[in-house]
């Protein structure tokens, strides 16, 4: 009889403990399913970002400008242009090539006309670096930067003025026969300067060697052109975004 009262006491005593602990299992099983950790979605890949975007006409910068020369003459520019220090060109280290930019040299108030064909200035305050004949015409070849706001423009006209004068024909009509053509571009290799031709919008295309020192390999565009011809073409093409420069043939 007394032995039976104390089994039937453990089983109330032990029978309460043994509910407690599978309500524990219980509820750390679910906590276990509800704190799984997903794997993270996959982030959609962006589309290409077009390779040039053309500049907003009107938009301005001010900042340092600096002009280079020697020894960067008669060597590829990073558009791919042979770069001439002598003509009316720029580094810039965002605007795409071609872009032309009107700079006004605020310490004297001169102005000048480049074409974007480079990258730089690599030197931190400077937002330009001009060639020698910019730097010229802006009076800033002693002092070497000068503080200046830069404005991108439309593409300038061709006018018969781009043709320099001793190529100019003569007045004998028999001498003054169409021998124009407009230059496109001019590089250092022969295939770039064919893979380049070969992707122009235009028929009468063709390369021209150019003995220099590296020999310069010039894609035309034309053949045979009147002055006026030409300056037409060269504005045509000007306007589409491209070097353009009548030359006599």
């Amino acid at each position: 009889m007394l032995r039976g009262l104390i089994f039937a006491a453990r089983a109330r005593i032990e029978r309460p403990s043994l509910t407690c602990a599978l309500t524990l299992m219980l509820l750390a099983a679910g906590c276990a399913r509800r704190s799984t950790a997903r794997p993270p979605a996959p982030v959609p890949v962006p589309a290409s970002i077009p390779a040039s975007i053309p500049a907003k006409i009107g938009s301005t910068e001010t900042g340092i400008a600096s002009w280079y020369g020697v020894p960067y003459h008669g060597r590829p520019s990073a558009s791919g242009e042979i770069f001439d220090m002598e003509k009316l060109t720029a580094a810039h280290r965002s605007l795409p090539f071609q872009t032309w930019v009107e700079v006004t040299n605020l310490a004297n108030g001169k102005q000048v006309e480049v074409r974007i064909t480079d990258r730089g200035p690599f030197v931190r305050g400077r937002i330009i670096d001009l060639s020698m004949a910019a730097a010229r015409q802006l009076d800033i070849l002693r002092a070497g930067t000068a503080q200046v706001r830069l404005k991108v423009i439309d593409p300038p006209l061709v006018s018969p003025t781009a043709i320099a004068p001793s190529e100019m024909p003569s007045a004998n009509p028999e001498t003054s026969a169409a021998l124009y053509a407009v230059q496109v571009g001019a590089f250092s290799d022969l295939a770039r300067a064919e893979s380049f031709r070969q992707g122009l919008p235009y028929s009468d295309t063709r390369i021209v060697e150019r003995q220099a020192d590296p020999s310069l390999w010039r894609v035309l565009v034309g053949h045979a052109l009147t002055p006026q011809a030409a300056t037409a073409l060269a504005a045509e093409i000007q306007k589409a975004g491209g070097e353009a420069m009548v030359v006599k043939e």
